[in-house]
């Protein structure tokens, strides 16, 4: 029988690493691939990359995706923080990049499946494939992988999918492999922080009003960029008790504060809304989860206009941060997602 041929996408990190060792050790005829993206130690990823490819004796080709990355990943992004919003590249770069352009080119070099270091699982039914959550449950990773099709996940394997953190540790150091604990950074194009690179993009200080949600001038901000829902340290607003981040106003360039108990939500709208196989019947009763590391809440979903939908929680949710996505389970499978939206319009936004 002939071997598959199995494209990973490898990093020179642990958990492709030894994902590679897994389909090798299977009898697939493994081929690594590495996405060369603007990153400022791409030169360290390469060399190490090029050595484990060396170790495992599986060929290595290097993929250039600098200028597909920097316009719908870091593009996006940029553009995301200058809006008020919070976004996830991650989520992009998954849908757009890795799961897009790069393995639309392993495929067309010969491979038949596409294989990635996820601490996640793909669950076939009939013909519609899904995300499923690892079997680590702090690892897993289902979040990230939420806004990829059926179409894109009908080659994709997850070969840690049933593995730990722990285990996938432990294989590697029997491979002879030595990782001290290293973890996939959040966000890889931000080793220097979020500030300095937005400066090294040109973006500059823009002084706003910081205001309470009744309009009161407490403050001046350099950047609502510089601010996330629910932030509380660096704000220099005393007070008996504290003040958090309750809202960016973008087209204002306002930073809108209030008190803790202002950053419960039960309901939030979302858009671009993204489901497998089909847009169910409304209402849609299930788990959301609104951040990679948020636990999931019982919510309902309901149309509420053109390319909008009203997220209703069972209990008031914290922070609840547009930009970011709203990832749908049932049970453990992902089968939908979309983006939080900015409010129509921000309490406190209009006031002089």
């Amino acid at each position: 029988m002939p071997e598959i041929k199995v494209g990973i996408a490898m990093s020179g990190g642990v958990d492709s690493t030894v994902a590679a060792s897994l389909l090798r050790d299977q009898g697939c005829a493994v081929h690594g691939f590495f996405m060369v993206l603007p990153l400022p130690n791409l030169s360290v990823q390469l060399h190490r990359v090029q050595e484990v490819a060396a170790n495992l004796s599986i060929p290595l080709t290097l993929i250039d995706l600098q200028e597909q990355f920097s316009q719908q990943v870091i593009g996006a992004f940029i553009n995301g923080y200058l809006a008020g919003q919070t976004p996830n590249p991650c989520v992009q770069c998954n849908q757009s990049i890795k799961f897009g352009a790069f393995a639309r080119t392993m495929l067309s070099a010969g491979m038949e499946q596409i294989a990635t270091g996820h601490y996640a699982r793909v669950r076939r039914i009939g013909a519609d494939c899904y995300i499923e959550r690892g079997a680590d449950p702090v690892k897993d990773q289902s979040y990230f992988l939420a806004q990829l099709s059926s179409a894109q996940l009908q080659s994709v394997v997850f070969p840690l999918g049933d593995w730990t953190k722990a285990q996938v540790y432990q294989r590697a150091q029997a491979l002879g492999f030595q990782f001290r604990g290293e973890e996939s950074q959040d966000v890889c194009f931000l080793p220097q922080g979020l500030p300095a690179f937005l400066a090294q993009n040109g973006v500059r200080e823009k002084n706003g009003p910081i205001v309470t949600l009744d309009g009161i001038r407490l403050g001046e901000h350099r950047g609502i960029w510089n601010y996330t829902i629910g932030q509380r340290r660096g704000l220099g607003l005393p007070d008996a008790t504290p003040w958090y981040v309750v809202g960016l106003d973008g087209p204002g360039n306002r930073v809108v504060v209030g008190k803790n108990n202002d950053l419960q939500q039960s309901v939030c709208s979302v858009h671009s809304l993204r489901w497998t196989p089909a847009l169910p019947g409304f209402p849609w009763r299930g788990l959301v989860q609104l951040r990679s590391r948020h636990a999931p809440a019982a919510a309902e979903l309901s149309p509420s206009g053109d390319d909008c939908w009203q997220l209703t929680f069972h209990t008031p949710q914290r922070a609840i941060t547009p930009g970011q996505y709203a990832v749908f389970y049932q049970d453990d499978r992902v089968v939908g997602s979309a983006v939080i939206a900015v409010p129509g319009s921000i309490t406190g936004a209009a006031a002089p």
